[in-house]
């Protein structure tokens, strides 16, 4: 008789059957998706062989019977005829309001707010970006469905390193928008890790590179037997190929001194001459910038040099990001065993010349960098599919900028620093400012700085419920959650009664590049005077709360003090309370620890009433 088989915890029924996931990687100029298929992971083509698609998206008008919507080839070709409508970059849009989005008035297409979010105004109405990257998405999902015969199992979807939360969740609901099941988000530095690691088979510590069309990361990463730590990671979500296509336009404008102000058509016909012009540049000495603009006829010649010049700004500030993410991670570029190069715009010779002599070894461009990113991301989809059999993949991803609480005066305490490693949970023990306290307010902060006026808000909420105790007596753990998305949860739990409250933190928009480089910058340029200023506070509020336990214990038991010592312990308070309000924080220190010796045997006193009420009327068997 034939055995009846059951298959491993976590195994499919049928060992042969195969789950479609994917991985995607969702760029500002360009997207791929791409599967593992017989054990190699591949970017999957369109039928018309190519594939990358490019994140375009035109929007048709329905009155003259439009078909709704052009997307990839076809939308980048009406680019210049009808640029209002044609959006791209919509990458840079992503979990912005109006204000944090970079150089607006360059795009050539119309941006304004609604309900604190950049949303592009089209013939089809107002689309927002998640809405754009929906279309992007569900093409791409298609393609996979088409390639496979199969249904879509789910998908690992690539952001940049220094997407923070809001950023993350657009993402998220755009592949919800796209019929997607986002099995995670990974970042593009860890996808490109994940290809290189697991096709080469490299360990030690790598440095990645990432300049893609809208966005560049640099992130440090040690790779150790299927294991991807990120030690540290920066970047700009504002920098990439784009920007240099604009430097070359305006210093080509320049050149033939013209100076009048482009409509949005002129803007796209001038940008994309100037995207040619630099991709025509990776492989020749001299080009033509041609363009017809505001009545004038431009033929420029552009050297390698030229291009070099007026983008040199650019250059330097990833090399600025570089030097930063190796003084977090805490290694020398000598410790460097390898330069993952990822993204379109690291083709340029200059980039590849500039990371070549910063690291003194030739970069690793082995594969094609515009690939690159979702073919890791298509390892990490097989693996959480359940399809690979040949072990399990870890991935040890980090945050950009400390996670912290507000307490007392103002001051933030902070339970998961930059750079943790993700997914985590960690917690910590916080209580009550005062007698009889039911309530708490929590107040969840990001950044570097010590004091909150000086960090970012991300939530409020309220733990309610609390029994009233004694100051100082209730224990509360407020938990912090950061899932593999990058996304985090806080709760907060009195341990005694077990009441609980929770926020999911999904801010409207997030924090803009400049915000993320200055509050790093500030964090050492002020730690000094961080230091000082937590001491001051530290030592106001133990003297308030000082003040106020002795008030407390004097209501309740002035009668066993002397006349003497009553009149002491009230010098001691008068004078705490005059220099309270000072800047002298070793002053304040002082005074408070003058005030607690004064009162010691006052304490003493009290402790021994206490004994006696809770023995009096006892037999000495009952105690």
């Amino acid at each position: 008789m034939a055995l009846l088989q059951i298959s491993e915890p976590g195994q499919s029924l049928d060992p042969h059957q195969r789950r479609v996931a994917v991985g995607i990687d969702l760029g500002t100029t360009h997207s791929l998706v791409a599967a593992v298929r017989h054990g190699i992971a591949e970017c999957l083509p369109a039928d018309d062989g190519r594939v990358i698609l490019p994140s375009v998206v035109r929007y048709l008008d329905p009155v003259q019977g439009g078909a709704g919507r052009q997307i990839g080839f076809d939308a980048l070709a009406a680019q210049v005829q009808d640029p209002a409508n044609t959006v791209s970059s919509v990458k840079r849009l992503m979990g912005r309001s109006l204000a944090q989005v970079v150089d607006v008035d360059k795009l050539s297409y119309n941006v304004v707010e609604q309900d604190g979010m950049a949303v592009v105004e089209t013939v089809a109405g107002r689309k927002t970006p998640m809405e754009v990257s929906a279309e992007i998405l569900a093409t791409l999902r298609f393609r996979a469905e088409d390639s496979f015969d199969d249904e879509l199992y789910g998908a690992v979807i690539t952001v940049p390193a220094y997407f923070d939360d809001a950023q993350r969740q657009a993402t998220k609901d755009a592949a919800q928008l796209a019929g997607i099941h986002v099995l995670r988000l990974i970042n593009e530095p860890t996808a490109a890790a994940i290809a290189y690691g697991l096709d080469n088979g490299s360990e030690g510590i790598y440095a990645i590179y990432d300049l893609g069309g809208g966005t560049f990361d640099i992130s440090i990463l040690r790779l150790t037997k299927g294991v991807f730590e990120v030690m540290a990671t920066g970047g700009d979500s504002a920098l990439g190929g784009d920007d240099y296509d604009q430097a070359l336009a305006a210093w080509a404008l320049a050149q033939q001194g013209v100076s009048a102000a482009l409509n949005a058509s002129e803007r796209a016909a001038v940008h994309a001459e100037a995207r040619r012009v630099k991709e025509t540049l990776s492989s020749s000495s001299s080009e033509m910038f041609r363009s017809s603009v505001a009545g004038w006829h431009i033929e420029q010649a552009v050297s390698p040099s030229d291009f070099e010049a007026c983008t040199a700004a650019l250059t330097a500030r990833t090399m600025t990001a570089v030097r930063k993410v190796l003084r977090d991670a805490g290694v020398s570029k000598d410790e460097v065993q390898g330069v993952v190069m990822v993204g379109g715009s690291t083709r340029m010779p200059i980039i590849r010349r500039t990371v070549g002599a910063f690291f003194e070894r030739e970069p690793l461009t082995n594969l094609n960098p515009d690939e690159v990113v979702a073919l890791g991301a298509a390892i990490q989809a097989n693996a959480l599919a359940g399809n690979s059999r040949d072990g399990d993949l870890l991935l040890l991803d980090v945050i950009p900028l400390s996670l912290g609480i507000e307490t007392m005066g103002g001051l933030v305490e902070r339970i998961v620093p930059r750079n943790s490693a993700i997914p985590t949970a960690r917690a910590q023990d916080f209580t009550t400012y005062q007698d009889g306290q039911t309530a708490l307010a929590l107040h969840v902060v990001q950044g570097e700085r010590d004091l909150v006026a000086d960090c970012r808000s991300l939530a409020r909420f309220e733990l309610r419920g609390i029994p009233p105790m004694v100051a100082g007596a209730a224990r509360i753990r407020v938990t912090f959650t950061v899932d593999a998305d990058g996304l985090l949860s806080v709760s907060a739990r009195e341990q005694g009664s077990g009441v609980e409250a929770r926020v999911d933190v999904k801010p409207a928009y997030g924090l803009s590049d400049e915000q993320i480089a200055a509050m790093l910058q500030d964090s050492f340029a002020t730690a000094q005077q961080d230091i000082a200023s937590r001491a001051l506070v530290e030592a106001r509020v133990d003297a308030d709360r000082m003040i106020a336990a002795t008030r407390t214990a004097l209501a309740a038991d002035a009668d066993l003090l002397a006349p003497a010592e009553l009149q002491q312990i009230d010098e001691l308070m008068a004078s705490l309370a005059a220099i309270v309000g000072s800047e002298d924080a070793a002053a304040i220190e002082a005074a408070t620890t003058a005030l607690a010796k004064g009162t010691e045997s006052f304490a003493a006193l009290r402790m021994n009433r206490g004994i006696q009420q809770a023995l009096s009327g006892k037999k000495l068997e009952e105690v």
